[in-house]
C-alpha cells in the first residue's frame, strides 16, 4: 500500500545516473583543557593498528596524483582568498622570510576498505546496492569542527526509489518507532559492504532498547552502529568507549546531502515531483502535499535556480534544487554535457559545488560551535567565587580569539565571480540562516565582553576606594611625624639593638593600622560620604552618623 502511494506521487522516470554525497559536520572536544586552536588531524594521522584513515596527499605537491583540467576548473572557480582557504599558498621569492605561508586549512582523511552499500528502504522491498566513491573526514584548521563526506554512486534507478532512498539515508539515530519495532523515517535496513561483498556492519534502527538506555544514562542522543562504524575510532563523547577522538553532534540528526540525478525526461517531471525532490529533507514520500505551506507556494521562487533550465527542445535543462539541507542536480539524461565527468556538469557536482555546499555548512556549524562555548562558559559561571569569574574571562578571551581567526580566515558572502556559483551558495547561506546566527554569535561575544569590562572597571572602583581612604587616614600621621620632625624621639644614638626593637614595634603598629583601615574601608568612605555632604547641616551629617553608628551596634 504505501508502495502504491509513492508511485501515485511520483511517476515512473528513470534516473540513469545517481550520486548522492552526504556532509556531515560533528564537533570535535577539546585535546586538552584551555587550549583553543588543536590539531585533532594529527593524532588521526599517526595511524597505528585497526585505524583506517589515511590523509590525502595535496594534488598540488605530490607528483604521485595529476592535475587534470577538472582540477583547474575548480580553482579557478573561486576568488582568491577562498583559494587560499581551500588550497593554501605556495612561498613567493619576494616575501617576507616572517611570513610563513602555508598549505591548505582542510585535511583531509580518506577511509579505505568500504566498497558499496546496501539498502532495504521498506521491509519487504528488493535491496539497493549503491558503490562507494569516497569516505572521508575532513579538518579545518583553527577549528573544533570535522566533517563526514560520504559519495555513493548507482545507476537506472526508478525516481520514486531514489526519493525514498534521499529521505531515508543519511539519518544519524532514529527519532522514533512504528508499531512494529522499526526506526520511523529510516531505511529498513543499512549495510556496509567490503569488495567481497561482506557485510562489514549493519544498522541497528530497530534496537530500541539501546537508543533508550544510552539517552536516559547520558542525556544525549545515541548512533546507529553503521554511523558508529564508519566514524571509528572517533566515539561519541558521553559514551564509555574507549576512541582516538571524542566527538558530539552539532544539531539536527538529518545529515546535509547533495544528489545528482539525471533523468531521461526532466521536463516531464510533474510540479510535484519537483516539490517533493526539492524538499525531500523535510517532506515525508507518504505525506500528502501541503498546498497552503509558504515553501510549497513559493517553492521556485525561493528552492529553484533555473538559469540553466529553458524548458525546450534546445536545451538546457538543467535544473538547480537548494533548500539548505538539500541541494539536488536535476538534468537531461540525454545532453551529454550534463554527465560529463571531466568538463560537465557532473564534474562541477563533484568539484565547485561540493565545495560551496561544504563551506556554507562550515559556517553554520562553526558558529553552532561557537556559540555552544559561550553558553557551556556562562553555565559553569559563579559570581560569587573569583576562580569561576577567572575561568570564565579566560574561557571568553579564548573564545572571543577564535572567533577572531574565523572571521578575517574564513567568514566571506563573496565565493565566486561566476554567478551561478555565487548564486547558489547565497541561495544555500541565505536557507541555512548563516548571517542571522553570525550576528548573534557576535553579539553574544560583545555582552560576555562587556559584563568583563564592567566587571573589571568595578573592581579598580573598589580598589581606587580603599586606597583613597587608606591615603586619607595615613595622612594624619604623615603630617604629624613631618611637623615634628623625624627626630622626635632620638632613637638614632640608642643601641642597634633597641633601635631594631622600635622599628619592628612601629612597623607592627602601622600594618596593624593599615589592615584596621582596608577592612573598614567602605564603612570608612561611607563616613567620608555624609561628612562631605555639603547640602546638609554639620548637626544633620553628624546624626546621620549617630543613626548609622547605632544600626550597626544593633546588628552586631
Amino acid at each position: 500500500m504505501k508502495q502504491t502511494m509513492i508511485t501515485a506521487s511520483i511517476p515512473a522516470h528513470t534516473v540513469h545516473q545517481f550520486r548522492e554525497v552526504l556532509c556531515w559536520p560533528v564537533q570535535l572536544m577539546p585535546l586538552a583543557e584551555g587550549a583553543t586552536a588543536q590539531r585533532h588531524w594529527e593524532l588521526l594521522a599517526r595511524g597505528g593498528e585497526g585505524n583506517p584513515w589515511r590523509r590525502l596527499k595535496d594534488r598540488f605537491l605530490s607528483e604521485e596524483l595529476e592535475f587534470e583540467e577538472r582540477h583547474y576548473k575548480e580553482f579557478v572557480a573561486f576568488l582568491p582568498y577562498v583559494q587560499r582557504f581551500v588550497y593554501g599558498e605556495s612561498q613567493s621569492l619576494s616575501h617576507d622570510a616572517e611570513d610563513v605561508r602555508g598549505g591548505s586549512a582542510i585535511k583531509i582523511f580518506r577511509r579505505r576498505g568500504v566498497a558499496a552499500l546496501r539498502l532495504v528502504l521498506r521491509e519487504g522491498e528488493a535491496p539497493v546496492t549503491l558503490a562507494v566513491e569516497h569516505i572521508e573526514l575532513w579538518f579545518f584548521d583553527d577549528i573544533n569542527v570535522a566533517f563526514l563526506k560520504v559519495e555513493l554512486s548507482g545507476s537506472d534507478l526508478p525516481l520514486a526509489i531514489v526519493h525514498d532512498l534521499l529521505y531515508r539515508f543519511g539519518r544519524a539515530y532514529p527519532t522514533g518507532w512504528d508499531d512494529d519495532g522499526h526506526g520511523k523515517h529510516n531505511a529498513h535496513s543499512t549495510e556496509w559492504l567490503d569488495a567481497a561483498g561482506a557485510v562489514l556492519a549493519a544498522s541497528d534502527s530497530a534496537n530500541q532498547s539501546k537508543f533508550l538506555g544510552y539517552t536516559r544514562k547520558h542525556r544525549s542522543s545515541g548512533i546507529s552502529a553503521h554511523w558508529d562504524f564508519l566514524l571509528h575510532p572517533l566515539v561519541l563523547d558521553p559514551s564509555e568507549e574507549e576512541g582516538l577522538l571524542r566527538y558530539r553532534q552539532i544539531e539536527f540528526h538529518r545529515m546535509p546531502l547533495m544528489a545528482f540525478l539525471s533523468v531521461d525526461d526532466p521536463r516531464g517531471m510533474s510540479r510535484e515531483d519537483w516539490l517533493r525532490l526539492g524538499l525531500v529533507a523535510t517532506l515525508h514520500p507518504d505525506e500528502a502535499l501541503p498546498t497552503r505551506d509558504p515553501d510549497v507556494a513559493e517553492f521556485e521562487a525561493r528552492f529553484c535556480y533555473d538559469r540553466f533550465w529553458t524548458d525546450s527542445e534546445a536545451g538546457p535543462n538543467t535544473r538547480f534544487l537548494c533548500s539548505g539541507r538539500a541541494f539536488i542536480v536535476v538534468g537531461d539524461a540525454g545532453a551529454e554535457y550534463f554527465h560529463d565527468p571531466m568538463r560537465g556538469i557532473l564534474a562541477q557536482f563533484r568539484h565547485q559545488y561540493v565545495l560551496l555546499f561544504m563551506i556554507a555548512h562550515f559556517h553554520r556549524a562553526a558558529l553552532l560551535v561557537f556559540s555552544d562555548r559561550m553558553v557551556d562558559a556562562v553555565h559553569d559561571l559563579d559570581i560569587h567565587l573569583s576562580q569561576s569569574i577567572s575561568r570564565f574571562r579566560r574561557r571568553v578571551y579564548a573564545g572571543f580569539e577564535a572567533f577572531l581567526r574565523f572571521t578575517h580566515r574564513y567568514w566571506f558572502h563573496e565565493l565566486s565571480e561566476r554567478a551561478h556559483v555565487q548564486a547558489l551558495y547565497r541561495m544555500c547561506s541565505k536557507h541555512l540562516g548563516n548571517d542571522d546566527l553570525y550576528q548573534e554569535v557576535k553579539e553574544e561575544l560583545k555582552d560576555m565582553s562587556q559584563y568583563l569590562d564592567s566587571n573589571a572597571q568595578r573592581q579598580q572602583s573598589t580598589t581606587i576606594v580603599r586606597l583613597t581612604v587608606v591615603t586619607v587616614f595615613s595622612m594624619v600621621a604623615a603630617v604629624v611625624t613631618g611637623f615634628f620632625g623625624m627626630n622626635l624621639l632620638a632613637y638614632a644614638d640608642q643601641p642597634l639593638g633597641s633601635r631594631v626593637e622600635f622599628f619592628f614595634i612601629v612597623t607592627l603598629i602601622t600594618t596593624v593600622f593599615m589592615l584596621f583601615t582596608l577592612l573598614y574601608s567602605k564603612r570608612l568612605s561611607d563616613v567620608m560620604d555624609v561628612l562631605a555632604d555639603d547640602q546638609k547641616s554639620l548637626g544633620a551629617r553628624l546624626s546621620m552618623l549617630g543613626k548609622a553608628w547605632q544600626r550597626k551596634q544593633g546588628k552586631s
